[in-house]
C-alpha cells in the first residue's frame, strides 16, 4: 500500500484568507479574554513584527492596525473536512489526522499515473484552493504524517526506506502519544530510531500498551485505526463577509471562490448539480433567497459561477448583507459532455453549455428555446423553452435563432447544403411543402431559408445559425 499525508499547518489561517481580496495585517488570536495570543498571523502582519506565540496587546503596542479574528476551530474542521471531499478523486480510502488528511493512493496510480503525476496534481488542486500544504508519501498512514512534518515532497515507497527515513524524526515530531515523548529524552532518547531499538517489555512497563500500539500503527504491523471519511451527499457551506456589504458587485468575489469551491467538491464525489440556493443572510431582515437551477447536471467552476451572478445580478438588495450561503440538497451524477477529436472552435470560444446558463440566467428562464422531442416533424412546432435536458439531439443541421414567423429574404444568396425536404401537416390543414437550405448571405450571415420545390426563388427566411 502507498499512504498520502497532506499536512495543513496553516489551515485555519488559510480559511479566512482566501475569502479575502487584500494583504492587510491580519491575526488569528486564542486564549483567555484577558490573556489572548497571537495564534497564526498573515504575511503582512508578520513582516510588522507580529508572531505566533505573541500577546495581544503586545502586538498592539507594535502594530497599531491591523484585524484580530478569534481562532475557530470549528471552522479549521470544516475546511479540513472540506479538502478531504477534494481529496476523494483521488482515492476512496481517505482519513483526517490532526491538521492532515491522508489517502490511499496505490490503487489509484494505474489510473492518475506514477506518484510524481499525483502530487503534482495534489498540488495543483490545493494551491488553486488557496490552502498551504505540506506532502509525504509512505507505506503506512501514520508514517506518512510523520514524514510530513520533517520533509515536504518525501516520498519512501518500499517499508525498508520508510524504516531509514523515520530513524532520524526528532520525537517531538513522531505523533507518538505524549507522555512518552516528554518521558524519553530524559533516558537519552531523541529520534525515532533508538526507541525502535529498544526492548519492548521495558516500553511497555514504563509507558504501557499505548505506546507499542502507537509505534506498531507507525509500522504498518497493525492496521492503522482509522476511520474512513465520506463526503456527504449535501452542501451547507456559509461565509461572513469582513463587513456589511450593500451592492451586489461586492459579492462577486465570496461567489467565485464558493462556486469554486462547489466544483472542486463535486468532482472529488464525481457527481455534479442541477439546482442549489444562494441565502444572503442580513443582520434584521429576513434572508434572501436566489434560486440557481440549470437545464442539466454541471460541476465546471465557470458554469456554476455564471449561472449563480445571473440570477444574483437580478437581485435588488433589501438591506446590507452580512454573510453568504450556498445550498445544495441534491448532487446527482454527472456525466461529461462529448467533444470531438478534432475540436476547431477558437481557443477563446464559449462551450454550449456555458453560453446556455449565462443566457438563462441573464436573459431569464423563459427566453431561451430550443428544439425539443416531438412526433410534429415542422420546425414551429418543435421549438420549446429549455426548463430541462432532455437529451435530444437533432441530427440535422438547425438553426440557433428560429423566427416566430418566416420572413422574405432578398440579395445574393450562396447555396451551402440542401434541399431538405419537408412535406407534412397533412392532418390539421395547415400543410406545408418546402424545400429547405443552408445559405450565406452577402455579408457572411449563415440562414436557414425554404422555398416551393424546385424552385430556388423567393427565398422564406426562418433562422439564423450563430
Amino acid at each position: 500500500m502507498l499512504w498520502t499525508c497532506i499536512s495543513l499547518p496553516y489551515l485555519a489561517l488559510d480559511g479566512v484568507l482566501r475569502r479575502r481580496d487584500d494583504d492587510r495585517p491580519l491575526v488569528l488570536v486564542d486564549g483567555p479574554a484577558n490573556a489572548r495570543c497571537v495564534v497564526a498571523a498573515n504575511a503582512s502582519a508578520q513582516r510588522a513584527g507580529l508572531h505566533v506565540g505573541q500577546r495581544l496587546n503586545a502586538a498592539q503596542a507594535l502594530l497599531a492596525q491591523f484585524e484580530a479574528i478569534p481562532y475557530d476551530p470549528a471552522d479549521a474542521d470544516r475546511w479540513q473536512r472540506f479538502l478531504a471531499g477534494v481529496a476523494y478523486r483521488y482515492s476512496s480510502q481517505v482519513a483526517l489526522l490532526p491538521h492532515a488528511i491522508v489517502l490511499e493512493i496505490s490503487r489509484s496510480r494505474r489510473l492518475l499515473g506514477d506518484w510524481p503525476a499525483i502530487e503534482r496534481s495534489l498540488r495543483r488542486d490545493l494551491t488553486e484552493l488557496g490552502f498551504r500544504h505540506r506532502i509525504a508519501a509512505a507505506p503506512t498512514p501514520h508514517a506518512a504524517h510523520v514524514l510530513a512534518a520533517v520533509s515536504d515532497g518525501m516520498a519512501v515507497l518500499t517499508q525498508e526506506t520508510m524504516q531509514r527515513a523515520l530513524d532520524a524524526v526528532p520525537l517531538q515530531k513522531s505523533h507518538l502519544p505524549e507522555q512518552a515523548v516528554d518521558a524519553l529524552p530524559r533516558m537519552g532518547i531523541r529520534q525515532v530510531g533508538p526507541l525502535l531499538r529498544m526492548p519492548r517489555d521495558g516500553l511497555q512497563r514504563r509507558f504501557g500498551a499505548e505506546l507499542l500500539q502507537a509505534i506498531d500503527r507507525l509500522l504498518g504491523r497493525i492496521p492503522a485505526g482509522l476511520d474512513l471519511y465520506m463526503p456527504p451527499d449535501t452542501v451547507d457551506w456559509r461565509i461572513e463577509l469582513s463587513h456589511e456589504v450593500e451592492n451586489i458587485a461586492a459579492l462577486v468575489f465570496p461567489l467565485k471562490r464558493m462556486t469554486g469551491d462547489l466544483a472542486a467538491y463535486l468532482s472529488g464525489r464525481d457527481g455534479g448539480v442541477q439546482r442549489f440556493a444562494l441565502r444572503l443572510e442580513h443582520r434584521d431582515n429576513a434572508a434572501t433567497e436566489v434560486p440557481v437551477g440549470m437545464l442539466s447536471p454541471e460541476r465546471d467552476a465557470n458554469v456554476l459561477f455564471e449561472a449563480a451572478r445571473g440570477r444574483l445580478e437580478q437581485i435588488q438588495l433589501s438591506a446590507p448583507v452580512l454573510s453568504l450561503r450556498l445550498i445544495a440538497h441534491d448532487l446527482p451524477g454527472f456525466v461529461p459532455a462529448g467533444r470531438d477529436l478534432f475540436d476547431e472552435r477558437p481557443a477563446n470560444a464559449l462551450p454550449l453549455e456555458q453560453l446556455r446558463e449565462r443566457l438563462r440566467a441573464r436573459l431569464g428562464d423563459r427566453a431561451v428555446y430550443r428544439l425539443g422531442i416531438t412526433i410534429d416533424p415542422r420546425p414551429e412546432h418543435s421549438q420549446r423553452i429549455a426548463e430541462q435536458d432532455e437529451g435530444f439531439i437533432e441530427p440535422r443541421a438547425r438553426p440557433t435563432w428560429l423566427l416566430d414567423q418566416p420572413i422574405p429574404l432578398r440579395g445574393a444568396l450562396r447555396i451551402l447544403a440542401g434541399p431538405e425536404r419537408m412535406e407534412t401537416g397533412w392532418w390539421d390543414d395547415d400543410t406545408v411543402r418546402r424545400d429547405y437550405y443552408i445559405v450565406e448571405t452577402e455579408q457572411g450571415q449563415r440562414a436557414w431559408v425554404y422555398c416551393a420545390p424546385g424552385e430556388q426563388s423567393g427565398w422564406m427566411l426562418h433562422g439564423w445559425f450563430a
